[in-house]
């Protein structure tokens, strides 16, 4: 229903007459269609009433506006005769009173009906009745015009227009019982569709927890029965996870922070909140954004996605990953696979609190070390940054730096305390504080690995960098360069010395390789080169061993005692080892250029492995 003219509208659709009056000591006809205006009141017929409209979700509470659209009400001819602009409040239930001392028998919400019969020429009582409603929070006052009053009571007009209670006068009054009856039947039929709401979202997302589903597929869950943006945070209003329209919710996380303590203090605009915690304590909030329905059937909904949501973590879903773990894999996941723009993740990624304006980024991936325990040794360094595994044994860091700071020298620092931590057991971590994770927060799966080469010191972690970035657009290649740097050192950690922190220019022609692995003509260059020990690996599973042997001689830049030493054989057995290498090849090692090749070839087929 749109807004009507200032002025009253003709059952016929004329035009609107000029009037110079108060608002509310005028009275015209209004169709349904045109709404009831805020600016003056006005009749509705019953020719005019709107048609059913369709619904995909429970109806919403009525208001005082639905009621006085309804068919029985339209008969009656109602007319606003003040707070023609409180019509949106919602109606509650619907009593029939004539006491004059009716305010406190109502608990607020309800809309009154009654003829006046007990106020009449009594303008005290009259005033005392509109305030005492008032005073109750009723939702509006029904008069039936008649013998007790045959026009609207002024006295009660203006009484009503200075509480802002909604005045409405019957022109030609019926039965009140059949508007009382067919209002609470609607209002029970919504009520029973705001509980069978509920009951599905309960179904839906139990089935979701019991199957093991993640985090995010639970969010997207109730994103489709609000029909609004969701978002879970913690207590510091950092997003760890959101559902919804991609566009809405970018829209929501513009300028999440202050969206969410101003905005999001008041339920009056959609904004519904509901608390995530047990055993007495809140960690986390989830919140409807803009929810368009009624508040009741909102919180309704928003209650039984934060039970769910509460379990969820309790049961410790999606393998004990936590939901801040899941927030930044989800982002860097995002970035490295440029699936998304990365000047789209930007709302995403200052939302889940990392600082984005005037930064110098640093994107990096370590092998080797596990994310919790990276996440710890950020903190405990004072670097801000995300964490994420990216896949098993490769996690990427994202440092978020002052324009001012060194960013290669905290870099440098960062992997070079990472690689100290590393020598001593335990997973790099800051100081035991001794208290046990959050029900379900044990250990992930980066547990079962090398905990950052920290067991006994046989793995080393390894920090794979990129030159440091200032423009976010450039994070997502940056991340990329990173992971081919640490997939380049995969399997030379101990074959030879690295640097603390590894870059581009480190890894050489191992690194072109890996770039070039799934190009054809490598490929066939490389079966082609090698193809006489592989062919007998692949028949008789003996000549691993050469490969093995093969792989050291060259990566030791042809050293024949080093390698004896590192496969623990003397030298004459070394020597027959080469022989067969060389014979199975139909080439002389000792030949630079064929030599070379032969390396090429194996750092090329050994990229094609991982």
């Amino acid at each position: 229903m749109t807004a009507a003219p200032d002025g009253p509208l003709t059952a016929h659709g004329g035009p609107p007459a000029a009037h110079d009056g108060p608002p509310a000591a005028h009275a015209g006809p209004l169709t349904a269609h045109d709404g009831l205006p805020a600016a003056h009141a006005g009749y509705l017929t019953a020719r005019d009433r709107p048609g059913p409209v369709p619904r995909t979700a429970p109806e919403t509470a009525l208001s005082v506006r639905q009621v006085l659209t309804l068919e029985r009400v339209l008969a009656g001819e109602p007319e606003v005769v003040a707070g023609a602009d409180r019509l949106d409040r919602p109606v509650r239930w619907v009593h029939v009173a004539e006491a004059a001392d009716v305010g406190v028998m109502l608990s607020g919400g309800e809309m009154v009906l009654t003829t006046g019969v007990l106020l009449a020429g009594d303008e005290e009582k009259q005033a005392e009745y509109i305030r005492s409603l008032h005073r109750a929070d009723a939702a509006a006052v029904v008069l039936g015009l008649g013998r007790a009053f045959p026009a609207p009571p002024d006295v009660m007009r203006r009484a009503a227009e200075r509480c802002g209670l909604p005045l409405v006068v019957l022109h030609r009054p019926f039965p009140f019982a059949e508007l009382t009856e067919e209002v609470q039947s609607r209002l029970v039929r919504q009520k029973f569709a705001s509980v069978s709401l509920s009951e599905a979202v309960r179904t839906a997302l139990t089935a979701l927890i019991t199957a093991g589903a993640p985090l995010q597929a639970l969010l997207d869950e109730i994103a489709r029965h609000s029909a609004c943006p969701v978002v879970v945070t913690n207590l510091a209003h950092r997003v760890l996870a959101t559902a919804g329209e991609r566009s809405a919710v970018d829209d929501v996380l513009r300028d999440w922070e202050r969206i969410a303590r101003q905005a999001g203090g008041s339920e009056g605009d959609g904004w519904i909140r509901a608390g995530l915690g047990g055993r007495g304590e809140i960690w986390g909030r989830l919140v409807l954004c803009g929810h368009r329905g009624d508040a009741a059937t909102g919180r309704l909904l928003a209650d039984r996605a934060a039970e769910a949501l509460v379990l969820h973590r309790m049961l410790g879903g999606h393998g004990g990953v936590t939901w801040e773990e899941q927030s930044a894999q989800s982002l860097l996941t995002d970035l490295v696979g440029e699936a998304v723009p990365a000047r789209q993740l930007l709302p995403r990624a200052r939302a889940a609190g990392l600082p984005v304006n005037r930064r110098t980024f640093v994107p990096l991936v370590a092998r080797g070390a596990e994310p919790a325990g990276l996440d710890r040794l950020l903190r405990l360094l004072g670097l801000p940054g995300l964490v994420a595994e990216l896949s098993d044994g490769l996690t990427a860091i994202l440092l978020s730096l002052p324009r001012d700071q060194d960013a290669d020298a905290l870099t440098a620092h960062f992997a070079a305390r990472l690689h100290r931590e590393a020598a001593r057991p335990g997973p790099v971590a800051g100081p035991d504080t001794g208290a046990p994770p959050p029900p379900g927060h044990g250990p992930g799966p980066g547990a079962a690995r090398a905990r950052a080469g920290g067991t006994s010191g046989r793995v080393r972690a390894v920090v794979a960098a990129a030159a440091a970035r200032t423009d976010w657009d450039e994070v997502p290649a940056g991340l990329r360069e990173a992971r081919h740097v640490a997939d380049a050192v995969a399997d030379s950690a101990t074959a030879r010395d690295l640097p603390a922190v590894v870059r581009l220019g480190d890894v050489h022609l191992r690194g072109l390789m890996r770039l070039l692995r799934d190009d054809p003509r490598v490929q066939s260059f490389a079966e082609r080169e090698l193809d006489g020990l592989l062919f007998e690996a692949t028949a008789t599973g003996t000549a691993h061993d050469l490969l093995d042997v093969l792989r050291t001689y060259l990566a030791t830049g042809r050293n024949k005692s080093r390698t004896a030493r590192l496969h623990h054989v003397s030298r004459p057995a070394l020597y027959r080892r080469l022989e067969a290498i060389q014979g199975r090849l139909g080439v002389d090692l000792d030949d630079f250029e064929q030599a070379a090749s032969v390396h090429i070839a194996l750092l090329a087929h050994d990229a094609q492995q991982r």
